[in-house]
């Protein structure tokens, strides 16, 4: 696959609806919002708020300003936005840290709350580190967390349940990790509570966040985390990822 210059991954990413006019509706966006505001640590996606976030208009405008949204509180229903500029902004910040990686020959861990969308974007990556000197992390077998198992395919952790990989929000499973770890990684790249969790306990955590997952945005801009990247996380086709990917190992000097 060609890399795609920044303009041509703008384009992409908007065609698909990764970013652009997003399938994710504004009264869901809001809803989250006001969720994470009213302290529903379900929505704080591993990490620790306290009180610092109460009112929904500021975690509002933390989301214009990082994801791109539209910042007019009165807009309530209807179409909302990521701005694929901010996308590829995060994609290059990202490059950076997975460069340090690679030429410190970091220990990474990899982990999706969303196998059906991203799994392949953190695999690729994986692969690509660890042709690059990385150690990837293996993780310990038998682990479980949230009546399910805590499992790893193609490097990547993942939850499983009922012979199915499972859509989770929650930061049980990395504390599963985490606690059964020998060595602690260095850099977790995941998504959800995978990444805020490992952002929380002290880890460097890049992750990718939709719209309506205020959390890692407000973790972005508090320090916790390292890089968040905003986008859709489950467009129809798995496959529109792929470009994203490349410009991201490209730019990270992994191809």
């Amino acid at each position: 696959m060609p890399i795609p210059s920044r303009a041509a991954l703008v384009e992409h990413l908007v065609r698909t609806r990764i970013a652009g006019d997003v399938a994710t509706p504004r009264d869901n966006n809001l809803s989250h919002y006001r969720k994470l505001a009213n302290g529903d640590r379900h929505y704080w996606l591993g990490l620790e708020l306290g009180d610092r976030w109460t009112d929904e208009q500021d975690v509002l405008a933390v989301m214009a300003e990082r994801c791109g949204v539209n910042d007019d509180p009165e807009h309530r229903a209807g179409q909302d936005t990521i701005d694929p500029e901010l996308t590829v902004d995060g994609l290059d910040r990202m490059a950076a840290r997975l460069r340090k990686a690679a030429a410190g020959g970091q220990r990474v861990l990899f982990a999706t709350g969303h196998p059906g969308a991203l799994l392949d974007v953190h695999s690729r990556t994986a692969a690509a580190l660890r042709a690059a000197g990385c150690d990837i992390v293996r993780i310990p077998g038998g682990l479980t967390a949230d009546e399910g198992y805590v499992v790893q395919f193609a490097d990547v952790a993942v939850f499983e349940r009922g012979a199915s990989l499972w859509h989770t929000h929650s930061p049980e499973p990395m504390n599963a990790i985490l606690d059964h770890l020998d060595t602690q990684p260095d850099l977790v790249v995941a998504d959800h509570g995978w990444a805020g969790r490992a952002g929380q306990r002290g880890i460097d955590s890049l992750g990718y966040a939709d719209c309506n997952d205020p959390a890692l945005f407000i973790g972005e801009a508090e320090g916790t985390m390292q890089v968040t990247i905003p986008l859709d996380d489950h467009v129809v086709d798995p496959r529109y990822y792929e470009p994203m990917t490349e410009y991201l190992l490209d730019a990270a000097g992994l191809l």
